[in-house]
């Protein structure tokens, strides 16, 4: 019966094909009803399955990647829904009391006024004016809280994150600002907390309104550029002097997170410094007005994560991604090029650049030699150290690694694994000369029509030039970004400088660009001021690079990404193409405390009046179950604002207590060490 059906479609209902076939066109005779009825229900079920199958064939990594996100989000929902319905009283999971309670009863009670001042990427922005893409969102959060427009409009999303290339202020049409008041970053998103545990903590022994203050800007603005465009370093000026008087005279606690921490270094120059490019408040100003500055993840000497965002839009993770499932972020049938498009937007953000690593081969090392070597990070233990471990250098309690051979994190930047290990000799020399060419070279890709980032206005062949089994180090960095982002980097660095002062007197240093750099700027004379470096170690944290060309050269690709296979031995620090140290996750150690452990510490040249530094180390320490969340004990570098040792630590000297009476240093990394290796004169 089949066949004589697939005859008749043959050649009564296709009956050109038939003649085709050597059949004679004859006249096409009557067919019976039921007869045509069973044909074209075979013809569609036939239809139906080819284009099922095309779908399917088309479609599949979509789906896939659907599936992942459906299984996830089930996931953490039926995780939230048993962790509210679960007893409090179970023996394995009991609340602990929160240090803000625990403190109160001790008879804590606010005393000094708290301004926080949030990181990179923490606070909140929304729009007051934009395209006509945008109807409907003024006033409504473009970053921050739930990013339902990710998933909305993407690319208006993109367009009005994106600041003008030229000015690096708002492109025309668009006003994108900062969210005011605690609520800026308090949560990054529904359920993911910043700030909002310790504000919690700080109203249980007596905050509110009138005495703490989240001093929000726009982190994607150079920090001058926050004050020219919004006067927000006007208005925290006016606020802490506002806090002062009415709390009784009282000077203020001033709590900054990660790039915050550098923002307000910059203010508290900018303060003192005369009109117009100061705020005119005079010498003194900061010791009439501040107690305690309490850095939180400080990154004052810059992160080499930013190095790897800016050349390759790239992280460990995106590197990990791609070591686990390439097709997700390689696919052509996806074609979705996030991290282009993440690099078109993220080369007009300014502040990125205040990020890059600042004092060059003194601080950071060179071809051979960098403060942290012979030390780095167990991956079998995930940056939580054992006591027990035999490598652990136990004699003071610190939390580094001994590694078997040394390891030259001083090479930032490294094509091909053997780059980042041949003897400097082996490896090709640096001419700035070079590099100036290739930033000069036309563009070649005419063809790709549209300039999605700077890298499509480079030669194959300047591209080739650049990977050629070269490392770069802090130093020869700075050139390399120079030739593949110089419009980014002409802008910027007219915002920000990252080398070392030999002589701070010098007039230059009176220009903005030098305020946010610990390194070429002097700390204001208030030596009743204390200064705290508070941060979290024993978690594993990007150092240093390996990197390899990509292998398509397609228009609107980026040429370079972090070489995913490239792994060491055990104990060599390096994996998924990422040469770890010890650190928050985010900022490592050398960063962090630098300038506590040295830098600052006593009467320096960058501390002239001596005021006390602090470190206060955090050991990492992960849940002990998913019920933990994110744990009370983390180190981690957002994580932390959740660790009740650190929020106890910022309540009592909120509360009136001193660096001494909190008890001083408390140190496991090796900073002292590294610290003492680097040769710099203070």
């Amino acid at each position: 019966m089949a066949s004589v059906l697939r005859f008749r479609k043959l050649c009564y209902v296709e009956p050109v094909r038939c003649s085709s076939l050597g059949f004679q066109s004859f006249e096409t005779p009557k067919v019976d009803k039921k007869e045509e009825i069973v044909v074209s229900k075979v013809e569609n079920e036939v239809l139906e399955k080819k284009k099922n199958k095309r779908q399917s064939k088309e479609w599949r990594s979509i789906d896939y990647c659907c599936w992942i996100i459906g299984y996830m989000c089930t996931t953490c929902w039926l995780l939230l829904f048993l962790y509210h319905c679960l007893p409090v009283t179970l023996p394995s999971f009991q609340v602990l009391e929160s240090p803000g309670t625990r403190l109160k009863h001790e008879g804590l009670t606010a005393l000094h006024p708290v301004v926080l001042v949030p990181g990179i990427v923490t606070g909140g922005l929304e729009l007051w004016e934009g395209r006509p893409c945008s109807e409907g969102l003024f006033r409504k959060r473009l970053w921050g809280g739930s990013f339902a427009e990710i998933f909305k409009r993407p690319m208006c999303w993109l367009e009005h994150l994106s600041l003008h290339n030229e000015t690096g202020l708002d492109p025309p049409g668009i006003r994108v600002r900062a969210v005011p008041g605690l609520v800026a970053a308090d949560y990054f998103a529904p359920g993911y907390f910043v700030w909002a545990v310790l504000i919690e903590n700080l109203a249980k022994i007596g905050y509110e309104g009138k005495n703490l203050h989240m001093a929000a800007y726009d982190w994607r603005l150079s920090f001058q550029n926050t004050e020219i465009r919004d006067q927000a370093l006007s208005r925290l000026k006016s606020k802490i002097e506002l806090m002062y008087v009415t709390n009784g005279y009282k000077k203020v606690v001033v709590v900054p997170h990660s790039m915050g921490v550098i923002y307000f270094l910059h203010f508290l120059k900018w303060v003192e410094s005369p009109p117009p490019m100061g705020g005119g408040g005079g010498p003194g100003w900061c010791a009439k007005h501040i107690k305690a500055i309490m850095n939180i993840g400080p990154a004052f000497l810059g992160v080499p994560k930013a190095v790897s965002n800016i050349f390759s839009a790239e992280s460990k993770e995106v590197a990990f991604i791609r070591a686990m499932a390439p097709s997700v972020l390689d696919s052509e049938i996806l074609g979705l090029q996030t991290l282009e498009h993440l690099m078109r937007v993220s080369r007009t953000w300014d502040s990125t650049i205040s990020l890059l690593p600042k004092g060059g081969e003194t601080i950071w090392g060179n071809l051979d030699w960098s403060p942290e070597d012979g030390h780095g990070c167990d991956f079998v233990k995930k940056g939580q150290p054992s006591m027990s471990d035999n490598n652990l250098n136990s004699s003071n309690g610190r939390s580094c690694f001994q590694v078997k051979d040394p390891v030259k994190y001083g090479r930032m930047i490294s094509f091909g694994k053997a780059a980042s290990q041949l003897p400097s000799s082996q490896l090709p020399t640096h001419d700035s000369k070079e590099f100036l060419h290739t930033s000069a070279s036309t563009n070649f890709n005419s063809s790709c029509g549209e300039v999605w980032t700077e890298y499509d206005e480079m030669s194959r062949e300047s591209i080739r030039k650049i990977s050629e089994n070269k490392a770069y180090t802090a130093r020869t960095l700075f050139d390399l970004l120079r030739s593949v982002a110089p419009k980014m980097m002409r802008r910027a660095e007219n915002h920000f400088s990252h080398g070392i002062s030999e002589n701070l007197d010098d007039p230059k240093y009176a220009h903005y660009k030098y305020w946010s750099n610990p390194l070429e700027t002097k700390l204001p004379d208030a030596p009743d001021m204390e200064i705290y470096c508070l941060y979290g170690v024993g978690i594993p944290t990007e150092r240093a690079y390996v990197y390899k060309l990509a292998p398509s050269d397609k228009c609107k690709n980026i040429p370079f990404r972090i070489d995913s296979s490239a792994d060491g031995d055990a104990g060599s620090g390096l994996k998924s193409g990422v040469y770890f140290v010890d650190g928050d996750e985010s900022v490592p150690v050398l960063s962090a405390g630098f300038m506590c452990a040295k830098g600052w510490r006593g009467r320096t040249r960058f501390n002239p009046s001596g005021m006390a530094t602090y470190i206060r180390e955090y050991r990492h320490k992960r849940p002990a179950s998913l019920l933990e969340g994110r744990g009370t004990e983390s180190g981690a570098h957002v994580d932390i604002m959740g660790n009740v040792a650190l929020i106890e630590d910022i309540l009592r000297v909120a509360a009136g207590a001193t660096g001494a009476e909190i008890g001083g240093d408390r140190i496991y990394s090796d900073i002292i060490r590294m610290s003492e290796r680097i040769n710099l004169r203070i």
